[in-house]
């Protein structure tokens, strides 16, 4: 293959596991982040209307003509934001003592089920792991820490096809900075990507040069987090990547770059089909790039088809094992995402699904509760489920997969320039073999030999490295961008 920028960092680990396929996953995708919360909030939004994502009686605060801000207390949507209002207007998080005083009530009042009857987690998140986990909640865990980072960044919210999105904004102060589209997945938010950000908007100050330097945009996808919660279908990959073009455009960015894992990844890839103006390039650490036929092999639990090559026969046994017994949430939601009625009663209950994911991320995440350390710590996990639940976005999220109508982990014909991070614990580590053949204009391909899933959130330095290597043949100094 030309021009290809290729590194190698290692071999591949076991089977990561779970996501959907072309044939099987239609409803379906990447990891289910069912959320929902039952628990009274307060989200004060420096917004002239807050997402619908806070449950609950709007109350005006005393001082909102000067502050511009909403209570947010439980169940009922603020007053709608006019479908055509184009303005992008700034958010601020804050959730209310009663609101945190109510999830921890919950979680001490959880009611715990029998331990499993094996030794290890193939019946699902372990009770030893989830009662670590609860503990630390109820007694040591500080949301307040995220919200003050969370506030410390640019934040705000627009208007596009009638429904709120949040976005973090961060322009680097660096010239000819590139822009770039970032897009978490599921069961994820904006939370994962904040470790990147410092080091893609002020690389100098991370040993890297001023050239590297990016613009970042991280919007909530619609239903997550601070974004607004549809009330009608139509809210698919497809829609969202449109709707992250209008943003683009709204941010008055003519030349940028798309990227994304899980659920992100194939929001930016519908980005790169859509070929949108400015669009230059993409880059993605969970590529569609498997062949449809090896996919639908996979999927159907076939024996591997002959002639494959030892890494592509690992990543076979990876999605193999991913089909066979790692997607359990994914069919759910796609079919009855209605039905996850208690996640949105038991804090403790969403949390137990969201960290079942997927085999190696789970067995992660069990030893950060007992203790040991890694790439990501109980902060980390926690700051995701707790957002999760204080937005309430458990069934709204969840419903993604519901709408889903595209391949996820096969070819799609993206022949826009394309970069690919290949992490071991992925839920399958793409060889460079069907890189090269899904991606016509594979600019920068990665085997690395540490991270899984969450690349931004565990492993925030190679993928930042990655993002700075990968897409720097994009970069033009003498276009203007912003």
């Amino acid at each position: 293959m030309k021009n290809i920028n290729t590194r190698t960092g290692g071999s591949a680990r076991a089977a990561p596991l779970v996501q959907d396929s072309n044939s099987l996953l239609v409803h379906l995708h990447c990891v289910g982040l069912v959320f929902c919360l039952s628990v009274s909030m307060t989200v004060h939004a420096q917004a002239t209307s807050p997402s619908d994502n806070a449950r609950g009686t709007l109350n005006r605060t005393e001082n909102m003509t000067a502050l511009n801000t909403v209570d947010a207390l439980r169940t009922t949507p603020s007053p709608a934001t006019p479908k055509d209002d184009q303005s992008i207007r700034p958010f601020h998080v804050h959730f209310s003592d009663e609101a945190l005083a109510d999830l921890r009530r919950r979680v001490q009042a959880t009611n715990w089920p029998d331990r499993e009857t094996v030794n290890d987690p193939s019946q699902g998140v372990q009770l030893a792991t989830i009662q670590n986990l609860a503990k630390y909640w109820a007694t040591s865990y500080d949301w307040r820490k995220v919200e003050a980072r969370l506030n410390a960044l640019p934040q705000f919210v627009t208007t596009i096809d009638g429904l709120d999105i949040h976005f973090i904004h961060v322009r680097s102060a660096h010239k000819n900075a590139l822009p770039m589209i970032i897009t978490h997945g599921w069961p994820g938010s904006i939370i994962e990507q904040m470790k990147i950000i410092d080091p893609l908007t002020n690389p100098t100050a991370h040993g890297a040069k001023a050239e590297d330097a990016f613009d970042v945009v991280i919007p909530s996808m619609p239903g997550y987090g601070f974004s607004g919660k549809p009330t009608s279908g139509g809210w698919d990959a497809v829609h969202i990547a449109r709707a992250w073009a209008e943003l683009m455009k709204r941010l008055g960015y003519t030349r940028y770059v798309a990227q994304g894992g899980d659920w992100g990844a194939v929001v930016t890839e519908m980005m790169a089909l859509q070929t949108p103006p400015g669009l230059i390039g993409i880059h993605v650490n969970m590529p569609g790039a498997i062949p449809v036929d090896i996919d639908k092999a996979a999927a159907s639990g076939a024996a591997a088809p002959p002639g494959l090559s030892a890494e592509e026969r690992h990543a076979y046994d990876q999605l193999a094992f991913v089909y066979t017994k790692g997607i359990g949430y994914a069919y759910q939601l796609g079919l009855h995402p209605q039905t996850m009625i208690g996640i949105a009663d038991s804090p403790v209950g969403l949390a137990a699904y969201l960290i079942d994911h997927d085999l190696r991320s789970y067995e992660m995440i069990a030893r950060v509760f007992a203790g040991e350390r890694e790439g990501l710590t109980r902060d980390d996990l926690l700051d995701n489920i707790t957002l999760t639940w204080l937005t309430g976005t458990g069934i709204s999220s969840g419903r993604l997969y519901w709408e889903n109508k595209q391949p996820f982990f096969s070819v799609k014909g993206v022949t826009l320039p394309v970069a690919v991070s290949a992490f071991p614990d992925e839920l399958y580590q793409t060889p460079r073999s069907w890189a090269e053949r899904a991606f016509p204009k594979l600019i920068f391909y990665h085997k690395l030999d540490k991270g899984g899933h969450f690349a931004a959130w565990e492993q925030p330095q190679l993928l930042t490295e990655d993002l700075r290597e990968g897409l720097r043949s994009l970069r033009s100094t003498n276009s203007a961008s912003r």
